[in-house]
């Protein structure tokens, strides 16, 4: 009598267990690096595009076309199947090296958008502290096939200057 009680409790509670065993694989694992199939811009100066925010290396950045704080600008980065989203990392600015940081103006909010497979969006807004190096956020969502970085506000705006993004790094699961 007791072998059937929990079986059938266990079949009633099928669809929170699932949501327990992500929870532990979230909690137990440690995220996997996730690497878009596909990056974009709202616009990119012809030096600096999109695609140098996403290629492993902090010494190359992405900057808009238009000088001054970039506000509205985004970087979209899109995934080949959706993803479980856990962890953010940014490098703002052109370069993570202390003395070239400072050459361009550097994202000081950004609004993170998570887009899922089917077209629910997610939102949620960080602040970046102004000096170089990675930034980590926690970030998570669930089915991500896309994800859009807009900048909202930035630091050492000058109309000689552009917004800059060294580096875009995702991690989680597949």
């Amino acid at each position: 009598m007791l072998l059937l009680v929990l079986a059938a409790a266990a079949w009633l509670a099928r669809s929170h267990l699932s949501d327990v065993l992500t929870f532990t694989e979230d909690r137990a694992g440690d995220p996997k690096p996730l690497h878009p199939v596909a990056v974009s811009a709202s616009s990119e100066s012809p030096a600096h595009r999109a695609q140098a925010a996403f290629d492993g290396f902090s010494n190359r950045y992405w900057a808009p076309a238009g000088r001054g704080s970039g506000t509205g600008q985004y970087l979209d980065a899109e995934f080949d199947r959706p993803v479980r989203l856990q962890k953010l990392l940014i490098t703002s600015g052109s370069s993570a090296n202390g003395d070239e940081f400072l050459a361009q103006a550097r994202p000081s909010e950004i609004t993170v958008t998570l887009i899922s497979a089917e077209g629910a969006r997610t939102t949620k807004g960080i602040n970046l502290n102004d000096a170089p190096g990675q930034q980590s956020f926690d970030v998570r969502g669930s089915d991500v096939t896309r994800v859009r970085l807009t900048v909202d506000a930035a630091y050492g705006v000058r109309s000689d200057r552009r917004v800059a993004v060294a580096e875009v790094e995702f991690f989680g699961r597949q």
